[in-house]
């Protein structure tokens, strides 16, 4: 009996419609432009198919590419999140973010010596202990002469 269930169960699965979108639509839906929807199917990152002149592409292979996209808050480094806000471990793009400052202002007080920040591959990692430090010494004072 359960034999004949999982053999129907299959059957049905083979005929049910899927839903597929265009690249136009999936674009929209992902909120990128066509191009890089395209470029995402060229470079074999994003499964479609071509009908006779248009690409289209399943839902599921679309939420797919959406979960395994690159995002540099995943990017990790020996095995570890590099940018973990749970322990207090930020970028210099997302400090800039909370001080309300140019990244470029903090790129160079970290290489000047004024930012406490370490290097792990490719990446600046700042601590939130840091910036609070960083912040008081240097951005407060910034104001304090700027008030006079």
């Amino acid at each position: 009996m359960d034999m004949e269930n999982n053999v129907g169960e299959m059957a049905q699965s083979q005929t049910a419609p899927r839903k597929v979108v265009s690249i136009t639509e999936a674009a929209r839906i992902n909120g990128v432009t066509r191009q890089a929807i395209y470029v995402a199917i060229k470079q074999n990152k994003l499964k479609a198919s071509k009908d006779s002149t248009r690409w289209t592409i399943d839902l599921d292979d679309l939420e797919d590419y959406r979960r395994n996209k690159y995002s540099r808050t995943k990017s990790t480094y020996e095995g570890e999140l590099l940018f973990n806000n749970e322990k207090g471990f930020y970028s210099v793009n997302q400090v800039a973010k909370m001080l309300g400052v140019p990244a470029q202002k903090i790129y160079y007080a970290t290489r000047v010596g004024m930012l406490k920040a370490s290097r792990k591959g490719a990446a600046w990692v700042i601590h939130v202990d840091d910036v609070k430090e960083y912040q008081e010494k240097y951005l407060s004072r910034r104001f304090e002469t700027e008030a006079m």
